[in-house]
């Protein structure tokens, strides 16, 4: 460990050829599915919700039902794939995922929809961690293995990215269910190509699941998701504090238990290294806040500037190419330059494209709107590339799959938080801005669906006479600019906050070069 790396030489079969290459690009294409699954609905939700008519409370379960259940499931799914095995876990995740995917797009209900939102989610939680795990054990090399994952981590940004363009592509031709046919061919692929070129990867020491740690998780995580989607959806009213508070009561149940345990669930181990602490809390809050900016934007293409669903899909593509060149160039800068400094400088980057949007007005302001954010996602995606690198790095081979779920969870849960909060945070401002706002002419239906949210005030509006609908719709996109800019706000102190953290919580560590392999673990030896 402690010679140089200018006298240590890779052995020419700890190098990746053309088949660890190819399998590279099967599940990066599955991850870029299953990210765009998580935000596909963004531009669907007006067509849908005219077809089934949700309530509101609906219509934010089918928008985070597919997120918050994988992330509830990742931590159980990382750890079985340690146990059965990656590969034959991300086919049998592959087949649920398919069979799921023809029920949501036949959906004749909004609660039928919800229901198959949710097994996608479990189906996705199989396969995510799994394929990081395998691309973990396909790339030996420590700089391939680092660009492997920033491909992989590109195609999970990238592909929540690109969810409103391919939905608003398929939604000028098609009906909302489409957006869910996607994943069919992309599964099939995988299920024909993966026995040939993914390697089986498990671990040899690790005995059964521990299936009362399974029960506590799942008990802790989804009470504390059915709160806040409560809070989210009604405010703070005390049954949903109370339900919280229950899962996060489960959730210290959990932890202890895994620290009793010889062979937990969740190794909680991993956590006594800081940059894998300040890595997961960086990649979580992130992606709060990626998750929120995006629906708001997407949003208000639609809503406040009235453009159709392929053109607001058009308008969203830069910010997923600002979110795949960041992935991908920030191995490549962190080979000279510390990891720690390149996401903290990024970060800095990003507060200033998200304090673009408070000035974002109600009319015209899709240029200034889009540039905030490609400034914005450009800067934070260095968090996803280097810190899940950093993750999935420092962990021993048998643990491979349980780092990778903790990297999942953290996105996943974050993406899925920040439709709520920052969707709470807008809402918030969005009725207190219109709050004796719509005129006295608007008739009583009308009006108290624009006081909920604007995609009511634009149903509402489509039943008026011109002039009453220009009376109701002014105030709603008014006030939802101003929500909008809120959040920005909010995003660019939180972001300066958590770029300051990376600096101080990452300065020492360093990208692994390949002495520092530890023979008997796989693992990499991260330097603090």
């Amino acid at each position: 460990m402690g010679e140089s790396v200018s006298n240590v030489q890779l052995s020419a079969d700890q190098r990746a050829g053309w088949r660890e290459w190819s399998g590279l690009a099967v599940l990066a294409l599955a991850t870029l599915l299953l990210a765009i699954d998580n935000t596909v609905l963004f531009l669907a939700l007006p067509h849908l919700s005219a077809d089934l008519r949700p309530t509101q409370t609906e219509q934010l379960w089918i928008m985070d039902a597919y997120g918050f259940m994988i992330a509830g499931f990742l931590v159980t799914m990382g750890a079985l794939g340690d146990r059965i095995g990656h590969r034959r876990l991300l086919l049998i995740g592959a087949v649920a995922f398919a069979s799921a995917s023809v029920l949501a797009a036949y959906s004749p209900s909004a609660e039928m929809l919800i229901f198959a939102r949710a097994v996608l989610g479990i189906a996705g939680a199989t396969l995510m961690p799994s394929a990081l795990a395998l691309i973990a054990n396909l790339f030996k090399d420590p700089r391939q293995r680092a660009f492997a994952v920033g491909v992989f981590v590109s195609c999970f940004m990238g592909g929540a990215a690109l969810g409103p363009v391919a939905g608003g592509i398929l939604l000028e031709s098609f009906w909302w269910g489409s957006v869910f046919l996607l994943g069919v061919p992309v599964m099939v692929l995988l299920l024909a190509t993966g026995p040939r070129l993914l390697p089986e990867s498990r671990a040899t020491t690790v005995g059964r699941p521990d299936l009362a740690s399974v029960v506590l998780s799942l008990a802790a995580i989804l009470p504390i998701i059915y709160g806040l989607k409560e809070v989210a959806a009604e405010g703070m009213r005390w049954p949903a504090v109370l339900i919280a508070a229950t899962g996060i009561a489960v959730g210290w149940a959990f932890v202890r238990r895994q620290r009793r345990l010889t062979d937990p669930l969740l190794d909680l181990r991993l956590f006594g290294n800081r940059s894998f602490t300040a890595a997961l809390v960086i990649l979580l809050l992130v992606m709060v806040l990626q998750g929120g900016i995006y629906l708001l934007a997407s949003q208000y293409l639609q809503l406040v500037e009235g453009l159709s669903p392929s053109r607001a899909g058009l308008w969203l593509v830069p910010p997923a190419i600002a979110l795949v060149a960041g992935s991908l160039l920030a191995p490549v800068i962190a080979r000279t330059v510390r990891p720690g400094t390149v996401i903290g400088s990024g970060l800095a980057i990003s507060a200033i494209g998200f304090a673009l949007l408070t000035q974002v007005d109600h009319e015209g302001g899709t240029a200034l709107l889009i540039g905030g954010i490609v400034i914005g996602f450009l800067g934070t995606a260095p968090v996803g590339a280097l810190g899940i690198d950093l993750i999935v790095g420092s962990a021993p081979a048998e643990k491979a799959g349980s780092a990778s779920s903790m990297a999942e969870t953290s996105g996943e849960l974050g993406s899925a938080l920040g439709i709520a909060a920052l969707g709470s945070v807008s809402a918030v401002v969005y009725r207190d801005q219109i709050a004796g706002e719509v005129p006295a002419g608007v008739p009583d239906e009308a009006a108290e669906a624009g006081r909920d949210t604007l995609a009511g005030a634009v149903t509402e509006a489509n039943e008026l006479p011109p002039g009453l609908a220009a009376q109701l719709l002014e105030p709603a996109r008014e006030a939802f600019t101003a929500g909008l800019a809120a959040v920005g706000g909010v995003s660019a102190v939180a972001v300066a906050g958590l770029a300051i953290v990376a600096l101080i919580a990452l300065r020492s560590h360093q990208a692994p070069n390949p002495v520092d392999r530890d023979p008997r673990t796989n693992a990499y030896e991260v330097r603090e």
